[in-house]
């Protein structure tokens, strides 16, 4: 399944581009997810989405709700509501919760929808860019858009109305497979659930003799939607028929999450975390027996195998912002592999800043390397150089993510975010003004 770069704007730089455009879709929504204090621009498969920050609410202010806004021409609404459904779905799912349309409005201008009273919105905690929905995956499977469409349903109702939420996460499963493929479905994976709530009740159930297979579908599904005389239903006013279905619901929800995880492979963030390959996007540059080599760990002996890697143009950034003046125009030049890893190092268009990388191509990913980065002896360092190569030293240690790209039509690379041991981290802005007076008073 594609996980593409996902491009992201923070606060003003999102108002600033979107300045002046007329014509958008707004709606409010309702989410579990960590919702971002800034307003947030980012382009996913093809379509700009504009989420609306929500900040934590001060005395006196109002406070406005969550919301996403799309353009839209006013004849096309229909169109873009399916569009925001789906991907409140993937978006919902692939941080992990639910993210759920409330209402809508259209109009020239983006629309701010006031907070709804008693509804409960985390909102991220993580700084200013702390919100990320980099490498979403793209659905392109219409079978796999109505399960992803049916588990937001469910994980909205969850602990709101447990019957429904249960009736939405069985038809995650029942709408992908006829009914005794369904049923072959749910016995083989009912002993595949890790879920601890989940593995508990199928133990509960097992240990009274119940067909836990059966009972999903009779005292769960079935109950749920049909209410016949004679059957068994989930009546509103018998506390025990809610308490029953409250308690098997972990188990619907566990094998809802394992069909859209595992038979429809669709990744969430942590899953894209731990499997994604980060080099992909400079695997073509290179000649494939270069990468078969370091895939295998083992080392590339002639630099003429790297292909347009060596030598090429690329900048460095710190995510989400444009790279530093310094870093913007570099060159990468490979200085030594083994072990299936790349070792190289860019060089700053003056020639003043060494930043070294190493490339795990047999791991998939890239590393920064600070121990062995900075000022070339020798060069004539400016004010400049200082203030970009100290805000990169600080803001790496502080875990800010570094964003690598080859001049070109080719993806962004990012490296692993650094944990430092024994370092207290400063704030960069502050170490940049100290290393700036140092490096004056040097001068004087």
């Amino acid at each position: 399944m594609k996980t593409p770069y996902v491009p992201h704007l923070f606060g003003a730089a999102a108002l600033a581009y979107i300045n002046g455009r007329q014509g958008w879709l707004s709606v409010g929504v309702v989410s579990s997810i960590a919702w971002p204090q800034q307003d947030v621009w980012l382009e996913y498969d093809g379509q700009e989405y504009f989420l609306q920050g929500v900040k934590p609410k001060q005395e006196g202010e109002v406070r406005s709700a969550p919301g996403i806004s799309t353009p839209a021409e006013q004849g096309n609404i229909d169109e873009a509501m399916a569009r925001l459904y789906r991907f409140t779905s993937i978006l919902g799912f692939y941080k992990r919760g639910y993210v759920d349309i409330t209402h809508r409005n259209w109009g020239s201008f983006i629309v701010r929808f006031g907070a709804v009273r008693d509804v409960y919105t985390e909102i991220m905690q993580g700084g200013p860019h702390g919100f990320d929905c980099n490498h979403m995956p793209i659905i392109a499977n219409d079978q796999t858009r109505k399960a992803l469409a049916f588990l937001r349903e469910g994980r909205r109702l969850s602990r709101v109305h447990d019957a429904y939420s249960f009736l939405s996460f069985f038809k995650v499963i029942e709408s992908q497979m006829p009914g005794e493929q369904r049923k072959e479905w749910v016995g083989k994976n009912l002993d595949q659930l890790a879920e601890e709530r989940a593995v508990k009740r199928i133990k509960e159930l097992r240990d009274q003799g119940i067909d836990v297979n059966k009972h999903l579908f009779d005292s769960g599904r079935c109950a749920v939607a049909h209410a016949n005389i004679g059957n068994i239903i989930v009546d509103p006013d018998i506390p025990a028929d809610r308490q029953r279905i409250a308690t098997d619901l972990c188990v619907m929800e566990a094998l809802a999450n394992r069909y859209i995880r595992v038979e429809a492979g669709v990744p969430d963030e942590m899953d894209v975390y731990s499997n994604r390959d980060r080099l992909t996007p400079w695997y073509p540059l290179m000649m494939s027996e270069a990468v078969e080599t370091l895939k295998a760990g083992g080392a590339v002996e002639d630099v003429v195998q790297l292909g347009q890697l060596k030598g090429a143009a690329v900048s460095v950034s710190l995510w989400p912002h444009p790279p530093a003046d310094q870093f913007r125009e570099m060159k990468l030049l490979p200085t030594d592999s083994g072990d299936g890893v790349l070792r190289f190092v860019t060089l700053s268009a003056r020639g003043t800043i060494v930043l070294a990388f190493a490339m795990d191509v047999a791991n998939g990913k890239l590393h920064t390397l600070l121990n062995e980065c900075g000022f070339r002896q020798g060069a004539e360092i400016i004010e400049q150089d200082i203030e970009d190569y100290t805000r990169y030293f600080h803001s790496v240690i502080g875990n800010g993510k570094v964003e690598m790209r080859i001049k070109g039509d080719v993806e962004p690379v990012d490296c692993e975010v650094v944990l430092p041991v024994n370092i207290i981290p400063q704030i960069p802005e502050e170490a940049v003004q100290r290393a700036l007076e140092q490096f004056r008073r040097s001068r004087q």
